[in-house]
């Protein structure tokens, strides 16, 4: 990936046991802290690890990353952690909610209930600054994007794609059927860390009124 980048592509789909290893691999190597190794950035199924190229030669790299992956199941992982996230539903709020339920042919009510059903792995953050990308839905909840992507999606809209679901963490476009909309905040660059979800824990949905929506924000 350039003279400063090298990609490790450690699967080819969505899978909680690739997405394991990407950050398996991500800890070991900050744990390691290889001198030269600038960043490294990870994502469903692989990992961009920026690098000084004077100070770790490629295959210096190269090398030192094969040693990680042999001993990788001794590195452990944090105990991931739910953290509830509220949202309303449907109005203006979730726009694609009819659409969704008439596309599924399920009643709005069934998938407010399946999308609150369980809790969702936050496979990457990415996007934009603190953009969770979750799954996996359950199989009833799949729908395609939308064939014209809107020019603007509201901070805090919490979308569904395919068997992933998403919330965005500020205005911008999107292509993704939008359910609804959080008053959570999800990136604060004063705080650290600057974005509340963190890739490995889990987000568990739950339905509020539009009221307590807009005293959320109050």
């Amino acid at each position: 990936m350039g003279d400063r980048g090298l990609l490790l592509e450690l699967g080819d789909e969505i899978s909680r046991e690739i997405n394991e290893k990407v950050r398996r691999m991500a800890l070991a190597i900050q744990v390691e802290a290889i001198e030269g190794i600038i960043e490294t950035i990870p994502t469903y199924r692989s990992l961009l690890i920026i690098y000084n190229p004077t100070v770790l030669p490629t295959e210096d790299l190269k090398k030192r990353l094969r040693r990680i992956e042999e001993g990788l199941q001794q590195t452990p992982l944090p105990e991931p952690k739910v953290t509830r996230i509220p949202m309303v539903y449907g109005g203006i709020y979730g726009p694609d909610l009819e659409g969704v339920a008439k596309y599924l042919q399920i009643p709005p009510e069934e998938v407010i209930h399946l999308h609150c059903g369980q809790p969702y792995l936050i496979y990457m953050i990415g996007f934009m600054p603190g953009f969770p990308y979750m799954g996996e839905l359950p199989e009833q909840l799949a729908v395609p994007r939308l064939k014209t992507p809107r020019l603007i999606v509201p901070k805090g809209s919490v979308a569904i794609a395919q068997r992933q679901t998403g919330i965005y963490s500020m205005e911008s476009p999107g292509g993704w059927q939008i359910l609804g909309r959080t008053p959570v905040e999800l990136f604060d660059p004063e705080k650290d860390p600057p974005a509340l979800l963190q890739m490995g824990d889990f987000v568990q949905f739950y339905p509020i009124t539009e009221k307590e929506f807009e005293n959320w924000r109050k």
